[in-house]
């Protein structure tokens, strides 16, 4: 992703659904470019899901006012004013530069004035890691239900979630096959890479929207018997500029965590339908450990770990760090 701008508000909704047979399917706008073979990395770990649009950022050029000048010329000193202004979640820079340039007979020349205005461009693809298990997996296909608290509020140092309980949970089966989801295991998982684009819906506003997040259909162990294949794992790290009033939503299922400098911001654990919830930086910028004007990560865990849908989607205002 390109060097982040200042954004307003992080909105970021992931749909992700995958709950039981009762729930409605619906179709998605959302895209995900998935190369063809699996990645191949050390064994460890892993499980979660996801999909997403892009909108580029408009410039204007600089208008030039430039007077003729003699044969040998010496150039006065640049002068720059910038004026920032924040508006929905977008800041715009306009700078002015004045150049005057004097020959050698004495006589100057008019001044040279550039004019830009807009910002810089954010970040609009995710590069994701697609991890897909099979229904025989001990954590697939079997449970429903939400529950929060699955993972610790603090990332590992690995910078994966830590499962919390010393055994099972009602919706997990314990440490050892969770810490399968986001991890590379031969023959448990396999890996894919995939890219989450974000399409700029509104001014500053950016989204990515699949009702249908089905990235791996066919790839990995298959489809197994159903119309798409329905359990696999997404995970996502990127960066983004913390610069006040930033909130971000997601919607989806089934798990997803995000975390925002390695801390918990969204836990919506477990195996249901399509939940949404939303987090403040502003109000949780104390607990967060973030201040304004800095970078930070931000690292997105999700599973789709039943039958019959996969909603993804992130509502945001964040401009994230292009990759």
């Amino acid at each position: 992703m390109r060097h982040a701008r200042p954004f307003s508000i992080l909105l970021l909704t992931c749909l992700a659904a995958c709950g039981d047979s009762s729930r409605e399917s619906s179709a998605g706008d959302g895209t995900a470019t998935i190369t063809s073979a699996p990645l191949t990395t050390g064994a460890s770990t892993g499980a979660s899901e996801t999909d997403a649009p892009t909108t580029g950022t408009p410039t204007t050029q600089p208008d030039e006012q430039t007077s003729s000048t003699a044969t040998s010329t010496s150039t006065g000193p640049d002068t720059t004013d910038t004026t920032a202004a924040v508006s929905d979640g977008s800041t715009t820079s306009t700078t002015s530069t004045t150049t005057s340039s004097t020959a050698t007979d004495g006589t100057t020349t008019g001044p040279e004035t550039t004019t830009t205005t807009g910002g810089d461009d954010c970040g609009n693809l995710l590069d994701a890691v697609v991890r897909d298990f099979s229904s025989d997996h001990p954590d697939f296909q079997k449970y429903a239900g939400a529950l929060k608290g699955i993972v610790k509020p603090d990332l590992g140092p690995d910078k994966k979630p830590v499962y919390a309980a010393a055994g099972p949970t009602n919706v997990t089966s314990g440490p050892e096959a969770f810490n399968q989801w986001y991890n590379d295991v031969p023959g448990v998982n396999q890996a894919f890479p995939i890219q989450l684009t974000l399409i700029e819906v509104m001014p500053g506003i950016f989204q990515y929207d699949n009702s249908t997040f089905f990235p791996i259909d066919n790839q990995g162990f298959g489809n197994q018997g159903n119309d798409h294949n329905f359990h696999f794992t997404t995970e996502i790290h990127t960066e983004f500029a913390y610069m006040g009033g930033e909130v971000f939503t997601f919607t989806g299922d089934d798990d997803l965590w995000t975390f925002i400098n390695g801390k918990l911001a969204i836990d919506l654990g477990g195996v249901h339908g399509k939940l949404s919830e939303s987090i403040d930086l502003d109000a949780a910028a104390a607990t967060l450990g973030i201040v304004k004007g800095n970078n930070y990560s931000m690292d997105i865990f999700h599973a789709e770990r039943h039958t019959t849908q996969s909603n993804f989607r992130i509502d945001t205002t964040i401009c994230a760090v292009p990759q």
